[in-house]
């Protein structure tokens, strides 16, 4: 694999001195509006643009000096850009929040005033893109899933920038969350590795869900009761996924709590596989929510920096495992990929 020179700078900025992506994400958006809309008692239509960019700014001004990166969105997080660390790379989201519900496939679609140029051109390091997926989908609606990341790729391309594609598997009026789902999700989680991980989509870092669900590994803190894999069944499930991958992946935290996040990252050390960082967001600021909900900003500002920041380097601590992403490239540094 080769990398351009404008891809490269992209991934020094989000990376930490050893290579490894230590990233916290807050591109949240509609999820956000309904959980403060929640806490708060009121309408989601009731909580303003204001407390969403609010939200964002303190998140990030508290957070970024522990993270590598910040990935955000143009919509209500440009302001918070601004008041990242000066240590910190900034990724943003370029997919509309949410999906179309109008028809089955869960089919994502663009921000509309937004091109991976225009991303670049306001300050991004990388562009971030999800897309729900899954390879059981019938060929209908993977094939224009599939159209979709091309071009984006085509468009980074031309751009000169990195392009981080996120995916998240699901099934078609099913339950994400239940015993069925878990026994079906390693499979889910390689093949979308496999399949993005092919030239035609110019992805740059794929950034994946764990390939288990540890509420269902049997013996883990997160297990109440019947399970779907033993913890050896498990790490090889990890294995398998990261043998599918041909570009560097790193892990989201698909809004799992800090304590499940850890333990999910302690197995993925444990099984040996070579992910390249973390891609983080809810297991590190969701509990503030209600915080900020009830008691505004400069509360929210104050668990941030006490259990949030506990929560990061929770977090920092289990990448001592997390290959540098130039390794894929098989090279010993950034610097040694050339211009």
């Amino acid at each position: 694999m080769k990398i351009t020179p404008g891809k490269k700078k992209g991934m020094t900025a989000v990376s930490d001195e050893r290579g490894v992506i230590a990233a916290a994400a807050m591109d949240q958006r509609g999820s956000l509006k309904s959980a403060i809309a929640k806490e708060k008692g009121v309408d989601k239509k009731d909580v303003p643009a204001e407390m969403l960019e609010e939200f964002k700014t303190i998140v990030t001004k508290v957070l970024t000096p522990h993270a590598s990166a910040i990935l955000l969105d143009p919509e209500y997080g440009l302001g918070a850009a601004k008041a990242r660390s000066k240590n910190a790379g900034l990724l943003l989201a370029y997919e509309n929040s949410g999906y179309d519900n109008t028809r089955p496939g869960r089919l994502p679609d663009l921000l509309d005033i937004w091109s991976a140029l225009r991303l670049k051109e306001v300050g991004a390091d990388c562009v971030k893109i999800l897309l729900y997926y899954t390879p059981f989908d019938p060929p209908e609606v993977n094939n224009i899933k599939h159209a979709w990341v091309e071009r984006i790729g085509g468009e980074c391309i031309a751009a000169d920038i990195p392009f981080f594609l996120e995916f998240v598997g699901y099934v078609e009026n099913g339950d994400e969350k239940g015993i069925e789902y878990a026994k079906q999700k390693p499979e889910i989680v390689a093949k979308s590795m496999e399949e993005f991980s092919k030239p035609q989509y110019a992805v740059d870092v794929l950034k994946v869900e764990v390939p288990v669900n540890m509420a269902f590994v049997a013996g883990s803190k997160a297990c109440k009761g019947e399970s779907a894999y033993t913890r050896d069944q498990a790490k090889e499930y990890f294995r398998k996924a990261a043998q599918s991958a041909k570009k560097p992946f790193i892990y989201l935290s698909a809004g799992v709590n800090n304590d499940v996040f850890l333990e999910t990252l302690e197995l993925a050390a444990d099984s040996g596989v070579e992910f390249s960082g973390v891609l983080c967001g809810r297991a590190t600021w969701k509990e503030g929510i209600p915080v900020y909900a009830k008691q505004g900003g400069k509360a929210l500002e104050a668990w941030l920096n006490d259990e949030g920041v506990k929560n990061i380097n929770n977090v920092n601590a289990r990448l001592k495992a997390a290959k540098p992403w130039f390794s894929f490239y098989g090279a010993a540094s950034a610097a040694a990929l050339g211009d």
